[in-house]
């Protein structure tokens, strides 16, 4: 019923940025919060960043000063605007949302690969 898809994920060099972007479709009455997980290999799946309805941010000690979630309300849409990549970054990005239909549930896209090397 509904769809997380994210998009934006590469190949950069370390120091380099990209931008992420995960849209919700679907029979979508509500979007709470929408957060970025990542997994590297070998590692377990850890929060990025999340960002509420209202636009208050959370994000991971790592990533701080470096990374900037947002969202479109109206396009059901959370964007991660990476910048000075490293390759510790390097892992699958999923995007995660909890998202009303019917009822409150949490939904996943299928992850996007960011590999920043040189």
């Amino acid at each position: 019923q509904v769809q997380l898809v994210e998009s934006g994920g590469g190949l950069v060099q370390p120091g380099g940025s990209l931008r992420l972007s995960c849209t919700a479709s679907g029979s979508i009455k509500s979007i709470n919060a929408m957060r970025w997980y990542r997994q590297a290999p070998g590692k377990q799946r850890e929060l990025v960043a999340t960002i509420t309805v209202g636009g208050s941010t959370y994000y991971a000690d790592s990533v701080k000063g470096r990374f900037t979630i947002s969202r479109d309300n109206a396009k059901s849409t959370v964007y991660l605007q990476m910048n000075t990549l490293r390759p510790e970054d390097t892992a699958v990005y999923f995007c995660n949302a909890d998202v009303l239909t019917s009822v409150w549930m949490n939904y996943w896209g299928q992850g996007t690969q960011v590999t920043a090397s040189s």
